[in-house]
């Protein structure tokens, strides 16, 4: 086929956001590494090419300039235009994309497969979504204002920045965790980072070998558990009762494990809280293993039945807590902003660590937060929301009692965002979840929090994990409506 065939037949959509030179630049080269054009030939002048096309010259002129830019095509007045003789080993043709990927590293299997239990709720809210906070009770108004102000006025912290994060944040989360959670620090020790999640990944990579044994709280929440099998970490599962994760069980079983991911205050999905004899033992064992205990603490500012609790890390004597936070759930997920209060000895460790990872945390949420908590509205945010969540817990709670208190029990509610509700009957769990779906309501089966990829799994009653922080008392009323029709209908 001649050349001047092969450019007369490149598809070039008019009318559309892409300019025509780009069309027929990308059109050509795609045909030079295809082999349709072959290195050597010579392509049309440009007034022939523009003729055949129904373009303008320049468009032609623009397309070969960009292609000779990039070593595609070569020439000089008076001999035309080529196809650069380098090119003479075509890239493979088309159909080898669909070829089989290339094998991943080991490590890279663990990282790609860490996740891929983990579910992620998207689109339209509707009850009840779970762990997640109430966006239309954020001062959006007010973050954009001080977000505003940071953009009109800015200094010389717009460049690069400490990888343990914006100076003054560290100093009022300091004050904040000390005052609210009995967090034993210094402003030097709370290292900011993208989200808990970036926290939990980054002190996984850092104090674990391939193998090393690590508790976890069996149900509890996944997505925690994913750097640890990322790190490839032999992932042990500790049930949980009344008093939290069973520590005896723990030494018992993995007596050298390396670490312990716990969460005392307020676990994930019982909702239960560690007594304070597991606390002081775990923290006696790990002093005497030397084992580091990772204290993940999610929403521990939601608790209605009487001041946060203190954390597990304030009863350190040992330097072993590692205490992970976020503010995902007390201001907006998509802020993605979290902390690491590390023990003194490994702050130097963590903070070089987080700048192989990605320099820094973005500055300017950073300095907005700090401006929102220099100004009182941190503090007036988690008043407010504390007091609406608390309403719709009690909507959520007498509504269950009314309409399904024979067919479900709940579990513990002084805490947290949602309410995990157990079966008195022989329901199946995805079952329910599934015809709930399709009556427009969302509900999360604790097996869910199953960690299937750790051995051994441990057994405890089935039920469902229901949000009601972003819901309103009526939303909440029609969807434990929608759950006991759907309920009666299974039985």
């Amino acid at each position: 086929m001649l050349v001047t065939d092969i450019l007369a037949a490149l598809p070039l959509a008019r009318g559309t956001p892409d300019p025509l030179f780009r069309q027929l630049y990308a059109q050509i080269k795609d045909a030079i590494l295809r082999g349709t054009l072959s290195a050597g030939m010579q392509l049309p002048p440009t007034r022939d090419l523009a003729r055949l096309l129904a373009v303008s010259r320049q468009t032609v002129l623009n397309a070969y300039d960009q292609l000779s830019a990039e070593g595609y095509l070569h020439g000089a007045v008076g001999k035309g235009t080529f196809i650069s003789d380098h090119l003479a080993q075509p890239a493979p043709a088309a159909d080898a994309t669909h070829a089989p990927m290339r094998p991943l590293s080991a490590r890279g299997e663990a990282y790609a497969s860490a996740m891929e239990s983990v579910g992620f709720h998207r689109g339209k809210l509707r009850p009840f979504r779970v762990s997640m906070p109430s966006l239309d009770l954020f001062p959006f108004d007010v973050w954009s204002r001080l977000e505003g102000r940071r953009w009109r006025h800015p200094d010389h912290h717009m460049g690069y920045s400490d990888p343990a994060g914006y100076a003054p944040l560290r100093e009022l989360l300091c004050v904040y965790l000390r005052a609210s959670r009995g967090v034993s620090c210094t402003p030097e020790q709370v290292i900011i980072t993208s989200g808990s999640q970036q926290g939990l990944f980054l002190l996984s990579q850092l104090l674990l070998a391939p193998g090393d044994q690590v508790w976890v709280e069996s149900p509890g929440y996944q997505g925690a558990s994913a750097p640890l099998f990322a790190a490839g970490a032999d992932v042990c599962t500790v049930p949980v009762s009344a008093d939290g994760m069973d520590i005896a069980y723990g030494i018992a079983h993995y007596p050298d494990a390396k670490m312990v991911l716990a969460t005392p205050s307020h676990q994930l999905p019982l909702g239960v809280t560690m007594s304070l004899q597991r606390r002081l033992e775990l923290l006696r064992w790990a002093s005497a293993r030397r084992a580091w205990i990772i204290e993940d603490d999610y929403d521990s500012e939601y608790r209605y039945t009487g001041p946060p609790l203190a954390s597990l890390q304030s009863l350190d004597r040992a330097g072993c807590v590692l205490y992970v936070g976020t503010l995902s759930k007390v201001l907006f997920p998509g802020l993605r902003l979290g902390y690491i209060v590390a023990p003194p000895a490994l702050v130097e460790p963590v903070v070089r660590a987080k700048a192989v990872m990605d320099r820094h945390t973005a500055i300017v949420p950073q300095m907005v937060l700090a401006d929102f908590m220099a100004d009182g509205h941190f503090g007036r945010h988690i008043r407010r929301t504390r007091d609406a969540y608390a309403e719709r817990r009690a909507a959520l709670l007498a509504a269950l009692g009314a309409r399904l208190g024979e067919q479900l029990t709940v579990g513990p509610s002084d805490a947290g965002l949602d309410l995990a509700v157990h079966f008195r009957r022989g329901h199946q769990e995805a079952a329910v979840v599934a015809r709930a779906l399709e009556q427009g309501i969302e509900t999360r089966a604790l097996a869910y929090y199953a960690n299937r990829m750790a051995t051994p799994a441990c057994a405890f009653a089935p039920g469902l994990l229901l949000g009601f922080s972003s819901l309103t008392p009526a939303q909440i009323v029609d969807g434990v409506d929608v759950l006991a029709k759907v309920l009666k209908a299974a039985h």
